[in-house]
């Protein structure tokens, strides 16, 4: 490595987004990484013949920034259909998006997570949303910005004060939108919702059928071989150099730091970042509980499940032959036996055949996703007063997205300041 590489400190989305960028226009770059491998929190185990995400996991397909730098195609996306399985008194109710799916109406207007207000007042909101850009609707930030007259609040009030029953807060939108932003409580700001809300009006949720690592793992194909070093624990930053945990000091023509939040605070002396927590428990099953492509959400209130996703029938790769992979998404909680928790509660759904379920593997993600609640400042500076260098989901909106698309402003600031 030359002095006049940019060292990029992290492997995840934002790091190899800024990474492959600074390389494409010509500026060299060495990625450092802690961990064996890419993708920092979007990454796969293989256990026994399944694919398991490290964490239940989605992408968009409305995020222009996967468009911007991936090859959708390559990725072989298996999608989720539209909508979601609520699951309440034994029964499933299918609850979608008819403007998308016609043949639901009727099964939409009928499930009991609501009133028949509450529904009209779905499609007045997502009318709403889809009249307004993404990016007025996130607003906010150092570089200002708008979010459609919308005022900044907790979720669950701006979804009270627009009308919405405690009962389709409850049922619907806490399972669903609580699962997405691993925020069971609703206190995420309204400016995150409502631009996931629109992404779903908008686009498919979708797995690649290789599991989510094949998304860092096509950004990491972009850049020579020897530009990624794995097991090199970053301990110290300034503008020029990094030192690492065996006491190597690494100079470069500038130092960026793209790991999770609560690393770079440490790292940068930045506030802190504050973390929500998810757990996802795996299990493998002869019979599948149910044959949707739906993500099957809790709609009793119960928890801690709160969706739950049979992966082998949205992506059959995700399975060996015969087998079929359930996933079970716990927003919010980290601790106890988490495997024991879920098939307590999945067996009130699904009866005894719960018990012959197979556990596969339990994840613990004490940083899932970055705090987000009200007051939601997005588009943060990505360039210290000291000369360094920061990107992240935590300087913009918490998703691919936000890690992609920050990632990729940051290598445009070191380029400039580079050029």
């Amino acid at each position: 490595m030359s002095d006049d590489s940019v060292i990029v400190v992290g492997a995840g989305l934002a790091g190899l987004t800024c990474a492959t960028s600074l390389h494409e226009a010509g500026i060299p770059v060495t990625v450092l990484e802690a961990s064996d491998g890419v993708g920092g929190r979007v990454r796969s185990d293989r256990v026994d013949g399944f694919t398991l995400d490290r964490g239940f996991q989605v992408a968009l397909t409305a995020y222009p920034e996967m468009h911007r730098q991936l090859d959708m195609e390559a990725l072989d996306l298996q999608a989720f259909d539209p909508g979601a399985l609520v699951w309440r008194n034994g029964k499933g109710s299918v609850v979608s998006d008819p403007f998308r799916m016609p043949r639901t109406t009727l099964s939409t207007a009928l499930a009991p997570i609501g009133s028949p207000f509450d529904k009209l007042r779905i499609a007045k909101l997502r009318a709403d949303l889809r009249n307004i850009h993404p990016a007025r609707l996130v607003g906010g930030g150092s570089d200002g910005g708008g979010d459609g007259g919308r005022d900044d609040i907790a979720t669950a009030d701006a979804l009270r004060a627009a009308g919405f029953s405690d009962t389709i807060i409850e049922r619907f939108f806490t399972p669903l939108v609580g699962g997405i932003q691993l925020d069971p409580d609703l206190r995420d700001s309204r400016r995150m919702f409502d631009v996931i809300f629109r992404m779903l009006a908008d686009g498919d949720s979708v797995v690649p059928a290789a599991g989510m690592q094949a998304i860092p793992d096509q950004l990491a194909a972009r850049l020579p071989e020897s530009s990624i070093r794995f097991d090199c624990e970053v301990t110290a930053a300034t503008a020029t150099a990094v030192t690492t945990s065996t006491g190597d000091v690494i100079a470069g023509s500038a130092v960026v730091v793209a790991t999770e939040g609560p690393a770079a605070s440490r790292l940068l002396g930045l506030p802190s970042v504050a973390s929500k927590a998810a757990g996802c428990v795996y299990f493998a099953a002869d019979e599948r509980p149910t044959d949707s492509k739906m993500v099957v959400l809790d709609g009793t209130g119960a928890g801690p499940v709160l969706n739950v996703a049979v992966m082998s029938n949205v992506a059959p790769s995700y399975a060996p032959p015969g087998q079929h992979l359930i996933a079970a998404a716990l927003p919010g909680v980290c601790d106890g036996d988490l495997a024991d928790l879920a098939r307590h509660q999945l067996r009130d759904w699904w009866g005894p055949e719960v018990d012959a379920w197979r556990h596969v593997a339990t994840y613990r993600i004490p940083h899932g996703q970055p705090g987000q609640t009200p007051p939601f400042a997005p588009k943060q500076s990505i360039r210290l007063t000291d000369g360094r260098f920061v990107c992240g989901d935590h300087r913009d909106t918490g998703s691919i997205q936000g890690a992609m698309y920050s990632g990729r402003r940051c290598a445009a600031a070191v380029a400039a300041r580079l050029g």
